[in-house]
Parts: structure tokens; sequence; C-alpha cells
């Protein structure tokens, strides 16, 4: 059993039903439904969409192509980072940016087509475990009780399972709060993504695809009482605040209430206890300016998917809990280095002085631009980045001494 039909539940669904595992998924809302997200794809996601037969139908809904990300820092210095520009390649050189209620439906759909059972309207409250703690099912909001073999929380950044199963983690640093909505008419949109980092936070734009631009403004949590008492309000202030950004507003039009999602920067002890386990943002989930949200979710899924068979045709329920483990351990080795680059990132972004100077360089160095994105895009190492020469150059520290600790 799933809890959670976004990205995360409906891929592993789909690669359960393809094995022949009977599999339901259960959702609170009734597709398509809103979402607050940056609704960008980094260009590995595509693979996944890809091997699951949806990229297609994905990109012909009219998903828009980034051709890479374009960061602003607070001084104005400009950096642009290309996908194509890397020595490594990725599965495709552009990343996509499409609406969740887009994306979400065509994933939900290849679940059903897959075999899986979907139910929508329907809100988890809490676990159910027999007299040894192991999981064993899920309570709803009415009462009712469904028995299952396993149980996997994809049900994002509050999730149900991953509180009630005393998993969840939210980290103090950096505590981050964002509001999300779309606008028609934003003024010089190109191909790429954009980051405007400001003192105080930092607003992602994006084309989504049929004339639409994302905006996703981010804010230190000490912000989030200033930004509840007034989210339109709140918004519109900082956008008008900055020139840069003002003047290309003016003939825009917003065409979606203004969300308010976070704090950000959750992540669980361990993406597994007996009989459950824990998968996309329910898992972990940083801070929104990497975008890995949407990959994360696609490619845990993917490592989940034989492992979750592997505990349910276990003899006995500790050669299950050790295939749970095995998959803990596997996201690590996965994603072990982009946490610490996105952490590395969050660190500089919520600095003035530090993203000013790492910008600078980056301005100058399209090659290591070219690379940051690429690690951000899921298709270069972490490691490309995690190193003395490039940190040490990054942060504009003598080459001599980058050399010497190379």
């Amino acid at each position: 059993m799933i809890v959670g039909g976004g990205p995360a539940g409906s891929s592993l669904a789909f690669a359960l039903a393809g094995r022949g595992v009977p599999v339901t998924v259960l959702d609170r809302a009734r597709f398509p439904r809103p979402k607050p997200c940056a609704e960008y794809l980094s260009p590995q996601a595509s693979r996944v969409l890809a091997d699951m037969g949806v990229l297609d139908a994905v990109e012909r809904s009219g998903a828009a192509q980034l051709a890479g990300m374009v960061i602003r820092a607070p001084d104005g210095t400009r950096v642009v980072g290309e996908f194509a520009g890397c020595s490594v390649k990725g599965f495709r050189d552009r990343g996509l940016s499409v609406r969740r209620e887009v994306l979400d439906a065509i994933v939900l759909a290849a679940a059903r087509d897959a075999g899986a059972t979907v139910r929508e309207d329907t809100r988890v409250v809490d676990v159910t475990r027999d007299a040894s703690g192991r999981v064993r099912g899920v309570r709803m909001a009415n009462g009712d009780e469904i028995m299952a073999d396993l149980v996997v929380g994809a049900d994002g950044l509050r999730s149900v399972v991953a509180r009630r199963l005393e998993l969840a983690r939210s980290a103090r640093w950096p505590r981050r709060y964002a509001l999300v909505t779309r606008y028609r008419d934003v003024g010089e949109i190109g191909e790429c993504g954009e980051m405007h980092v400001e003192r105080g936070g930092y607003v992602g734009i994006a084309d989504v695809g049929g004339g639409l631009t994302t905006v996703a403004l981010v804010v230190p949590g000490h912000r989030a009482k200033a930004m509840a008492s007034g989210r339109e309000q709140f918004l519109d202030a900082w956008l008008t605040a900055r020139p840069q950004l003002a003047e290309r507003f003016t003939h825009a039009t917003r065409v979606s209430p203004v969300v308010a999602t976070g704090p950000f920067a959750s992540r669980a002890r361990r993406a597994w206890a007996p009989g459950a386990a824990l998968v996309g943002d329910a898992a972990d989930f940083f801070d929104p300016f990497t975008g890995e949200g949407i990959y994360a979710a696609l490619r845990g899924s993917e490592m989940l998917a034989p492992l979750v068979c592997a505990a349910l045709g276990a003899s006995s329920t500790r050669q299950a809990d050790a295939a749970l483990a095995a998959y803990h351990r596997l996201r690590r080795r996965e994603f072990g280095g982009k946490w610490i680059v996105e952490w590395m990132i969050g660190a500089v972004v919520g600095s003035p002085r530090l993203i000013n100077r790492a910008a600078r360089v980056l301005a100058a160095r399209k090659d290591m631009a070219d690379l940051l994105v690429g690690v951000t895009g899921d298709f270069v190492p972490a490691g490309a980045v995690l190193n003395a020469r490039y940190l040490l150059t990054l942060f504009a520290l003598p080459l001599s001494l980058a050399t010497r600790h190379s």
C-alpha cells in the first residue's frame, strides 16, 4: 500500500504493478489537483519518465524545455549555467518545467494502466501496528482500517506516515518557507530557469508551458509571520521592491492562488521501519533552490521497487527488514553527495557575501557554472564540485593554493 499519489507514489505503484505486485495508492486529494512546487524536472528525471513510457506524453502536454539556469546574486552578478555545456552528458541536454496538475495526472494514469488501484479522496491519519510494533496497515479519517503487507509513505513534506512512525526530523537550519503561484505575460522569459537571490530570500522564475510562468518566493523562517498575514500582498511587495523584477511584472497577471508551503529542511532518521518505507519528500527534502524534489521522488521509487518486492517475498520478517535496510543504505550512496551539495548551496545562498563572491567566479568561469548546474541536474556526479580545487576556486582563493590542495 502506498500513501500519496504524487510522482513518488505513482511511479512506485507503476513499477510494482509492472512486476505483478498488487498495489493500492491512497491520496487525500482528487486529481488533477494543485500542488505548490517549483515544477522543475532535471534532465535525468526525463530518463525515469522515458523508462515509464510517459516522457512523450509529458512533452506533448506543453512542458517547457529549460536549457539551464540563470542565477542573479544580490550584487547583480549574473551567472548562466547550461546543461549542454557540461563535458558529462545526461539523458537530455534540457530540463523540463511542467504544471504539477499535468505531470501528476500523467504519472498516476500510468500507474492505473499498469494495474495499480487508486483511491482518491481518501485521507490517511495513522498507521496500524501489531503487538511487536510492526506496521500492518493504515487508518483513515473515517475510522476505517486497511491491512497491508507493507506500507510506503509517499505523502510529502508533512508525511503522516513518517510522523506516526516517529521517523520525521525537521532541521532548525535553514528554516525557510515559500509562496508559489503562476503568472501570465511575465516579461523577458527565456529558455533558462531563473533564481534571483536577494538579502532575505530568493525567487525562482520559470516558463511552465502554455504561456504561464511559475514564481516561487522563498524566505527565512523569521518572515513567516509577515508572510502569513497576507500572501498576495507580501509577494507583490517583494517583487515590486526589486527593480530588475518589478519592470518584468508590470503587465503580468496572476492566474492562480498564492499558496504557502514549508518549512523545509526535513529528513527522516531513516527511510524505513518494520513493515514500512518512505520515499520522495516524505524521506527528505532540504531546500527548493536546487529543484531536486521530483527527480529524487522518481529515482527513489525506482530504487525502492525491487527491494519492496524482496521484502514482500521474504521468508521471515528479519529478511524483510534487511531488504528495507538495504534501501536506506542505497539511498545514502545514491543521494549522499547531492545532499552535501544542497547543504553547501543552502549555506552560500543564505550569505550575501558568499553568494556574491561565488557568483563573480562562476560568471567568469562558465565551465564551473555548467558543471554545478550539471550536478543539480542530476547527471554530473557530486564529486565534480566536492573537491578542493573546485571549492577553493569558487570562493576566489588563490589559484596556487587551489592547485596545491587538488
